[in-house]
């Protein structure tokens, strides 16, 4: 071997050897964005973030998610046949979420399946007995079943768990007047009012009560 070889064997060792020191010293980007070494820390966690977003580390939507979703957009649309399709494949993965039950059995009632409705919110309570949306959602569906005892009793519940709920006391009154129990009716519309000045329904309803007591 030649001096001059020689010399090319040692720079092309000494090379290596300094860019494999590199490598392993963690000096080398790690990423497609390079950050300035002097760059503040708070912009450099922003850069990393955006990164760690644009490199595919964002979380993934679960499919329960996704189908949860396609149920909101189609109720805003009165698509409940659409809706409840969607939520009957979320429940087949979540079957004893509260929160997607209660969606199912709002679209159920909208679909005029009554007796599916009923059912849910009996599964809902089963699961948590102080769930007051479901008392009173059950309560409006027993009191268009005709089941009138059962109605006032979930109306009963539902103000008995969250007595500062302005619709509880109203849904309890339309019962109560469609029963033609007109005097205590008069009571939950005022309460509901109370509660709830927005609620024009409410006061409406107590002038025509009121106006027919006096």
């Amino acid at each position: 071997m030649t001096i001059f070889q020689l010399l090319l064997f040692v720079i092309a060792v000494a090379v290596f050897i300094m860019f494999f020191k590199q490598l392993f010293s963690g000096d080398l980007p790690t990423n497609k964005i390079d950050i300035d070494p002097n760059m503040d820390k708070e912009d450099v966690v922003k850069v990393t973030q955006f990164d760690t977003q644009v490199l595919g580390g964002m979380p993934r939507v679960s499919r329960v998610q996704q189908l949860i979703a396609m149920a909101d957009e189609a109720i805003d649309k009165q698509d409940f046949s659409e809706a409840d399709k969607a939520l009957s494949s979320a429940l087949i993965l979540e079957k004893n979420d509260i929160n997607i039950l209660l969606k199912y059995g709002f679209v159920l009632i909208s679909l005029k399946r009554l007796e599916d409705a009923k059912d849910t919110y009996l599964e809902i309570l089963n699961l948590n007995e102080n769930e007051d949306i479901a008392h009173a959602s059950l309560a409006n569906v027993y009191h268009k079943l005709n089941e009138n005892e059962l109605a006032l009793y979930h109306h009963r519940k539902s103000v008995e768990i969250d007595d500062s709920y302005a619709p509880h006391y109203f849904n309890y009154a339309n019962t109560l007047y469609d029963l033609s129990v007109k005097d205590e009716a008069l009571v939950y519309y005022k309460k509901a009012y109370e509660l709830d000045s927005s609620l024009e329904e409410a006061i409406r309803m107590v002038k025509e009560l009121s106006s027919k007591s006096n």
